[in-house]
């Protein structure tokens, strides 16, 4: 069986290989590449958190751990509701 390497042009997507079209996976790479990035946590300001579940993130440094969206831990919705509790 011939071992399949990964190359800067396909990124993620290059485990599915020719499968799928070129549109789903540029769009797949998009998305991960947002979803497996560290972002700041809201508690100690460090740039430590990353998703642990489906909508779960936890900040390694502090260990909060928050609901969030699912590929980011801050939706454009999330931010209208904090908007209007202020």
């Amino acid at each position: 069986m011939k071992k399949m390497s990964k190359t800067k042009k396909v990124k993620m997507a290059g485990r599915f290989g020719s499968r799928y079209g070129l549109r789903v996976r540029r769009s797949l790479i998009k998305i991960e590449e947002r979803q497996r990035r560290k972002y700041v946590c809201r508690r100690c300001g460090k740039r430590a958190v990353k998703r642990v579940g489906t909508g779960i993130w936890e900040c390694k440094s502090c260990g909060y751990r928050f609901a969030g969206g699912t590929y980011v831990p801050v939706t454009s919705a999330m931010k209208v509701v904090e908007a209007i509790k202020k």
